[in-house]
């Protein structure tokens, strides 16, 4: 089945991507810490990266992919390449026009995204100035997901699914540059890694443009024009983006309270760098395929290939996040002392960060179900109902967090987070489930009942695990010697009970990896 292993091409390239993520935290966390530096930049990359998350991840594409379908298989590649054009137009003014408010206002953008940081005019003049720098990457990632909406229409994911990685390798290369000038918890580590931003997003956006060209799609720059196209585009990119990218609004909505405690922003920083890690390789691998196979399916009028392919997405993926969601709950310590308690991440970070990422991964079940389910909707040019959930989710989402903080703290956001994303969900869930686009199917089921023994079987065996490593953890490197047994181990019990019990079988693997299934 082509569409497992378009999900494991994606999900490949973000693992990639994820893992030099997590490099680039681990040696983040040693150079900042969690002190005023480290908040700054963290605020600073965190609106750029937001739009990343909304755009590139998937929402932009609601509204793009669809239609550019349409123009290709109802009117050939040159109307679509055209389609295509136009939308590049419109998006680019959109963005050169935003983008130049941004900078001029950035100092009231700041007032907005971290308020807390005005009793700190040092912090905050930093925060603004790093924001400054690595805002222009707004531009280049949504031009690169324009692109990577075009050549994933056409069935071509590698190169969009692995131009993430570039922001990770060029910020570690300017990690290592602040190591070797003796930048650390300076100012001026934060300037270096904002520039690094601003690098990474040219070079996504030049793969992308060398991609395109290579099947046929190099685009031209048009006069920005509203035809009936960009207008249409328009009409469902509104509530697609505000749909898709709900969950990065609470991101923000969280880091706006945040900022009223110190070190709280960092705390929350990290902990959502390991839950986006499950989320991210497997959600985006699966909304990125799904949309334009549902979208192709629809056009043929194909109905039981749709339902079987939401069907066997969601099945896909709730087999791999449920494990994700269950390890974090249960040794989310460990993780984060292995991960980042070195230099100037001490105990005390590892176990407030800790506490955030266990509440995190209550909701992660839900953030994968959100990104699964909307394909749904998107592939049907359907992007308001979305929208109006998502705006659920936020009031939910704002409400708890503003209740819960002054008890509990960044837990609480993370918390109210979670919560927020399953309200979400279950909207989703329920207007498909009544209209009867979405039915599970017996399999889907089963294996989901059997996914959850998997997981009890891991918990066990990991709870056992940090049971019996504690005691290494206070030697030298005893965080890292502790968390790798912990992990191997955990991915090794839920492998062999889910293959097993049939979670996952020879099959499905087979076709991930692009091999012919073995005969039975």
């Amino acid at each position: 089945m082509a569409l497992i292993r378009h999900f494991a091409t994606v999900g490949g390239g973000t693992v990639v991507s994820r893992v030099l993520g997590f490099i680039r935290d681990i040696l983040t966390a040693a150079a900042l810490g969690t002190g005023p530096v480290a908040d700054a930049f963290f605020v600073a990359f965190r609106l750029p990266n937001l739009f990343r998350r909304i755009f590139a991840e998937g929402a932009f594409n609601a509204a793009f992919v669809p239609l550019f379908s349409k123009a290709l298989e109802g009117d050939g590649a040159r109307q679509a390449r055209r389609f295509a054009e136009e939308a590049l137009a419109g998006l680019l003014f959109v963005l050169l026009v935003l983008t130049a408010l941004a900078e001029i206002a950035m100092p009231l953008v700041m007032l907005l995204l971290a308020p807390g940081f005005v009793a700190d005019p040092e912090k905050f003049d930093l925060a603004v100035l790093l924001t400054r720098i690595a805002f222009p990457y707004l531009l280049f990632i949504s031009l690169v997901a324009l692109l990577s909406g075009v050549l994933n229409a056409l069935g071509r994911f590698a190169v969009a699914a692995f131009a993430p990685a570039l922001l990770n390798a060029v910020m570690i290369g300017a990690l290592v540059a602040t190591y070797m000038l003796a930048l650390e918890e300076s100012p001026q580590a934060g300037i270096v890694l904002a520039s690094g931003v601003f690098v990474a997003g040219v070079l996504q956006l030049v793969l992308l443009v060398i991609a395109a060209r290579r099947v046929g799609m190099g685009l031209s720059l048009r006069r920005p024009r509203l035809t009936p196209g960009v207008r249409r585009l328009v009409q469902l990119g509104i509530p697609g983006v505000i749909a898709g990218g709900i969950t990065q609004v609470n991101v923000v909505v969280g880091t706006i309270i945040a900022s009223l405690a110190p070190g709280a922003v960092s705390y929350l920083y990290y902990a959502d760098r390991i839950y986006q890690l499950p989320l991210g390789t497997i959600g985006i691998a699966v909304g990125v395929v799904l949309l334009p196979e549902l979208s192709r399916r629809l056009r043929a009028g194909d109905g039981d290939g749709v339902m079987n392919a939401q069907n066997r997405s969601l099945e896909f993926a709730l087999a791999l996040t449920i494990p994700a969601a269950l390890a974090l709950i249960a040794v989310p310590g460990p993780i984060i002392a292995g991960l980042f308690e070195r230099g100037a991440f001490g105990p005390d970070d590892t176990a407030a960060t800790a506490a955030a990422l266990a509440a995190f991964a209550f909701g992660l079940p839900a953030f994968m179900l959100n990104k699964v389910l909307t394909p749904a909707f998107f592939a049907r040019e359907d992007t308001k109902t979305p929208m109006y959930y998502a705006g659920a989710n936020a009031l939910a989402n704002i409400v708890l967090s503003i209740a819960l903080f002054p008890f509990f703290g960044h837990v609480g956001i993370a918390a109210a987070t979670s919560v927020a994303g399953w309200l979400n969900a279950g909207l989703l869930a329920q207007h498909l489930w009544r209209d009867s686009v979405l039915v599970p199917d017996a399999r889907l089921r089963r294996r989901t009942v059997l996914a959850l023994h998997a997981g009890a079987w891991m918990v066990a065996g990991l709870l056992v695990g940090e049971w019996l490593l504690r005691p290494l953890a206070d030697m030298p490197h005893g965080p890292i010697i502790v968390m790798l047994p912990l992990v191997v181990g955990g991915i090794a019990v839920y492998s062999l009970v889910a293959v097993a019990t049939g979670v996952l079988t020879r099959a499905d693997l087979a076709r991930a990896f692009g091999r012919s299934a073995p005969s039975t």
